[in-house]
């Protein structure tokens, strides 16, 4: 038993296979293949919107008033319209679709398969002609080969049986059995029996066979000896769009056979009621059954209603008034046996064409089962653990199959059986738990794919032509893994009886850690943590030194003197806030003598070495400079470089808007504070000297789908400006989402707006030409879009902007004011100023009052966000460290690092899995926000449906605080979770 666990250890060690597509595999309500309960709930509301487009109300002129919907339809009686128009479209359609001929017709009522087969046995069978002999393809009833399969596989025959042995002048011995399930005789043997009705009952569903090629012939042949007199009825539950046998021959059986079916099967549909198809001569027969009858008919089950309604027991009997169909003329010839389900029609009619739609013809879904069937004799043709139920490969069904087990370890049948059980609860969604309490979780990918009793097999699916070929072969793929993790829980189980235990693994909430428990490892902090002044009157760092030390790691307010002291299995981080000159760094970290470093402003020269990371405190990391990972493209080296995107996100846009704000719009508050501190100024006669005009409406040019761009946008949208964003093409979706304007180029963007402002950051160097590719992507083309008398906006890069195309901008009025937000540096010795914002100097002087420079403050003075992005560059740089995962990655992922995702501020930048995960696992919040999406999909509903204005107006008046209420709460709740923007 241990050989065997370990083996079933060994052999399911790289995890579960591939998901299957969708878990049901039941030969119950077939799959309608949606891939997740969010797929299933979308295809309802496709269903209802097919729904109300295809079925109208009408008023008595025939004026169109509206649809049905789904819950009318749900509640409407069975007579009349729209009730009968919904019974024509299915039956037109199930019969154009699976290619009935034109000549036969098709019979609908209600019940399932069964209550099909029952239909047929009495509307056949006669006991008023002695010469009628009847074939049923199932061993006798009581016979040592039915007793194995249960009543269910004897009750077909047992049925006809019970009806000949109770009626009057009865002959059981007119009926005869075959030896074995699905055996069809030669059309020679049926005919020396004086076979006239042939009942196909023992093929495919429960036992997953079909008829071979060579039976149905027989079958066909038998049929054409006498068409008149000779009827095959064949079980067409699992045949419908799973005939293996060739276009010419499947069209032969639809033309020659009577099917009975419950029609949920070959499409996956609602069952509830059967059809049955009639060839003439079949239907003729019934009519000279129903002159002088056998036996009483159940009033749903009668197919031959009474010619006088007056003569129900006396009178003429005729099938031209009962529930069937005629294709030639398209119309029911009768009514329909009781009440029926008008929603089972439609969903039937809409899963019809969505199939057709998906697949393709009936040949092709034919043909796709046939595949899937070739796929499942390729798997098993490979195991050595596995086999099929049916051993000849012509009868193998092909929309259903039986698997079975052939496991020489365990040869107990109790064992056996355990085993398969508990393979079935973790294919579906119980899952199995260890004797020592360690819980396997369902898979979910295979339910309800129990065997029927005294069948040859453990698990039986439906691998109909509705599903994929690949989904057959994951199907397999998980039964294998289930079934060998259902055996090591099961021998686990024997084993402990005899005093053998397999202790639980180590909680996986504690992850293996990678970094070296024998040596210390230390950060350099080359920039503050905090930016507000403490009690010593210095920026404040202890919320960062506390965070730290929630780690266990240790925070030294002092450099780095003495390695070889360190704590070892720790991680100390050094609090250096005043460097900021590459020639302070590089003799401190040339060496290696840090690990990993944290830096905001500062630039790092190429010569620092950081062996285990550096991450840059904000979003741009053109001043991680180190050859450790290859500069501040992140390209090359053996370290990860890793930023904080989004925590001075707002910050910025903050700022630059208040750029904005203060020249627009352009009322002279400062002038007006002076006139009317001093009491000279008045409301009556003076306003009209202070015209000025708003920024609602005004267009808004953005350059730049980061998260300071976005965060830009949405104030300007909050403000009810027009915002028009060129970004890459990949963003289009998004920025059209959130109700912004692509433009494909930056001179798109730019044309006809009264503001513009950059967010592209620099951009790759290109070290050919030593510039970088976002540097004058504000050029004279650009700016010569904008309208006269616009606002530029740079609180980006300096390089962003082609400086002298701004000045003559501004010389020609075409610019009325700039606000430029750039890094410059001062030599403290030499005065000499570098940086970006040099070029832009000279505008100062230029056009006073019109220009306003800023030394590249707006993103590096805002505490929280600085303490708050110095805490996450803490978490990112303990987990690469500890785990080797990289969170926030720039550019190449390292070799021996995996890659921990995204995480930015909620709202800000790319809302990604986790960040949804986050949301609906506070469960409070998430059920708060599907009721308000219900409540506002309800409420629209109604009103796209109303089918009158008065109607409409009601539903308002009823209602529209309720949805108004609901979107508000939602969109705020969306917001709040940081469920909104571009997808990560």
């Amino acid at each position: 038993m241990k050989a065997a666990r370990e083996a079933s250890v060994a052999a399911t060690a790289g995890g579960p296979p591939q998901r299957t597509q969708n878990p049901f595999f039941g030969v119950g309500p077939i799959t309608d293949m949606a891939r997740d309960e969010a797929e299933s709930r979308l295809l309802r509301f496709e269903f209802e919107h097919w729904l109300e487009a295809n079925y109208r109300k009408f008023d008595d002129k025939g004026r169109d008033v509206g649809c049905f919907t789904a819950a009318e339809i749900g509640r409407s009686m069975h007579r009349g319209y729209p009730a009968d128009k919904f019974l024509l479209d299915m039956m037109r359609e199930i019969h154009r679709y699976f290619q009935f001929p034109k000549q036969n017709r098709l019979a609908v009522g209600l019940g399932g398969g069964h209550s099909g087969f029952t239909v047929c046995a009495l509307h056949f069978l006669t006991v008023n002609d002695p010469a009628q002999h009847v074939y049923v393809d199932t061993p006798a009833p009581e016979s040592e080969p039915a007793k194995q399969s249960g009543f269910f596989r004897q009750s077909w025959g047992a049925q006809i049986v019970e009806m000949m042995r109770y009626a009057r002048n009865g002959d059981e011995a007119r009926i005869h059995f075959a030896k074995s399930e699905g055996a069809i005789p030669s059309s020679d043997m049926l005919e020396r029996m004086g076979i006239k009705v042939f009942f196909g009952v023992g093929h495919e569903t429960t036992g997953a066979t079909t008829y071979s090629r060579a039976e149905i012939l027989e079958l066909l042949d038998w049929i054409d000896r006498n068409p008149a007199e000779h009827h095959a009825i064949l079980d067409a539950t699992s045949m419908l769009g799973a005939m293996p046998w060739g276009e010419e021959i499947v069209a032969q059986v639809m033309a020659k056979c009577c099917l009975f079916m419950p029609f949920q099967k070959a499409i996956g549909g609602i069952s509830g009621y059967f059809l049955v198809s009639f060839t003439p001569r079949a239907l003729a027969l019934v009519e000279e059954n129903q002159k002088k009858p056998s036996w009483a008919i159940p009033r749903q089950l009668k197919l031959a209603a009474p010619v006088d309604p007056k003569l129900p027991l006396t009178g003429e009997r005729s099938v031209k008034l009962g529930p069937i169909y005629d294709p030639e003329e398209n119309r029911m010839v009768g009514g329909v046996i009781n009440t029926f389900s008008t929603l089972a029609f439609a969903e039937t009619t809409f899963g019809l064409l969505r199939v057709e739609k998906k697949i393709g013809s009936v040949a092709e879904l034919n043909r796709r089962s046939e595949l899937n069937r070739a796929a499942i004799n390729e798997w098993m043709s490979n195991s050595s653990l596995f086999e099929l139920g049916v051993t000849n490969p012509e009868n193998r069904g092909a929309a259903v199959t039986l698997v079975k087990v052939k496991d020489a370890a365990i040869t107990d049948a109790g064992l056996h059986a355990r085993i398969i059980a508990r393979s079935k609860q973790l294919l579906s969604y119980e899952g199995i738990t260890h004797p020592n309490g360690v819980h396997e979780s369902g898979l979910d990918v295979a339910r309800y794919i129990n065997a029927f009793p005294g069948t040859p097999g453990d698990y039986r699916a439906w691998i109909g032509g509705i599903r994929p070929v690949e989904d057959i072969t994951a199907l397999l793929d998980n039964i294998k893994y289930a079934y060998h993790r259902a055996r090591i829980v099961v021998l686990e189980e024997e084993l402990a009886s005899h005093g053998v235990t397999f202790p639980a693994p180590a909680s996986g909430a504690d992850r293996p850690r990678k970094d070296d428990p024998d040596r210390a490892y230390a950060v350099l902090i080359c920039d503050p943590v905090g930016l507000q002044p403490g009690p010593d009157g210095k920026p404040d760092h202890s919320a960062v030194k506390a965070h730290v030390e929630a780690h266990g790691s240790v925070f030294h307010d002092a450099p780095l003197k003495n390695a070889a002291k360190l704590e070892k299995g720790k991680i100390h981080f050094f609090y250096q806030p005043d460097l900021s000159k590459p020639d302070e760094i590089r003799p401190l970290t040339d060496k290696g003598q840090y690990d990993a470093v944290i830096a905001a402003a500062t630039f790092l020269p190429k010569e620092a070495v950081f062996r285990e990371g550096g991450v840059r405190i904000g979003a741009g990391t053109g001043n991680m400079g180190s050859s450790s990972w290859g500069g501040g493209n992140g390209e090359g080296g053996g370290a990860p470089l890793m930023n904080t995107p989004s925590f001075n996100s707002r910050a910025t846009a903050q700022m630059a808007f208040k750029a904005l704000l203060k020249v627009a719009p352009d009322l002279p508050v400062e002038e007006m504070h002076r006139l009317t501190a001093a009491g000279q100024f008045d409301t009556g006669r003076d306003l009209k000297n202070f015209p000025t005009e708003k920024i609602e409406g005004k267009r808004m040019a953005i350059i730049g789908y980061g998260n300071i761009g976005r965060e830009m946008a949405k104030l300007a949208q909050a403000f009810g400006m027009s915002v028009a964003v060129h970004a890459r093409l990949r963003h289009r979706e998004w920025i059209e989402s959130e109700g912004f304007i692509f433009a494909d180029t930056p001179e798109d963007a730019a044309r006809g707006a009264d503001v513009l402002s950059v967010h592209t950051g620099l951009g790759p160097l290109n070290s050919a030409t030593g510039k970088y590719a976002n540097a004058n992507v504000v050029s004279a083309a650009v700016l010569a879009g904008l309208n006269d008398g616009a606002i530029l906006i740079n609180y980006d890069r300096g390089e962003c902007v082609d400086v002298s195309a701004l000045d003559a901008a501004m010389a020609s009025g075409k610019v009325r004011h700039a606000a430029i937000d750039a890094d410059l540096f001062v030599n403290a010795e030499t005065g000499a100023k570098s940086g970006p914002m040099v070029p832009y100097l000279p505008l100062a002087d230029k056009y006073k009052g019109r220009i306003e420079l800023l030394p590249h403050a707006a993103a590096d003075t805002e505490h929280v966000s600085r303490v708050e992005g110095a805490k996450q560059a803490v978490d990112q740089i303990v987990n690469a460290i500890r785990f080797r995962e990289v969170i926030n990655l720039k550019g190449d992922l390292p070799a021996g690092y995996s890659v921990g995702g995204a995480k930015t501020v909620a709202g800000v930048g790319k809302c990604s899995g986790q960040t949804i995960a986050r949301a609906v696992a506070d469960r409070t919040a998430a059920e708060d926000l599907r009721a308000k999406v219900e409540s506002m999909a309800a409420i629209l509903g109604a009103l796209a449906t109303a089918g009158t204005e008065e109607r409409r107006q009601m539903l308002i008046e009823r209602h529209g605080a309720a949805l108004v209420k609901s979107f508000n709460a939602y969109a705020t709740l969306m917001r709040k979770l940081g469920i909104e923007g571009p997808y990560a």
